[in-house]
């Protein structure tokens, strides 16, 4: 008997101790938004660049990763003004809608944030 309480309390520091370091790791607001805008900018880079009009020729195609990095903080504040946050104390949830209109379509994305991690496990096109 006296082994299977000392387990339990084992058991039950472990999980506390858990909890603590994931509270005091939980990632704020600001982290989310550099993780969402790093996110948002590889996605342009990557599905909306490659399609840009040739309106001016191959020039805006060429330059736009360059737009794209330079743009960096813009994309951040996009995120930020789109975002909210649940926090649950051992974790949060982030919702952000996207909707920039005309090149970009709308979506929803869906974050959770533990342990200074970021894992998007919805994103929806709208």
């Amino acid at each position: 008997m006296k082994r299977s309480t000392s387990i339990s309390y084992i058991g039950l520091a472990v999980l506390g101790g858990l909890g603590v370091v994931m509270a005091l790791t939980n990632p704020d607001r600001s982290a989310y938004e550099i993780y969402a805008g790093e996110r948002l900018g590889t996605y342009i880079k990557d599905e909306v660049c490659p399609q840009a009009p040739n309106i001016f020729g191959l020039a805006l195609q060429q330059n736009c990763s360059d737009l794209v990095d330079s743009s960096s903080p813009v994309i951040q504040r996009i995120v930020a003004n789109n975002t909210k946050r649940q926090n649950f104390l051992l974790f949060s949830i982030y919702t952000t809608d996207l909707a920039v209109g005309g090149v970009i379509p709308s979506y929803r994305f869906q974050t959770v944030g533990a342990m200074q991690n970021f894992f998007t496990y919805s994103a929806q096109k709208q």
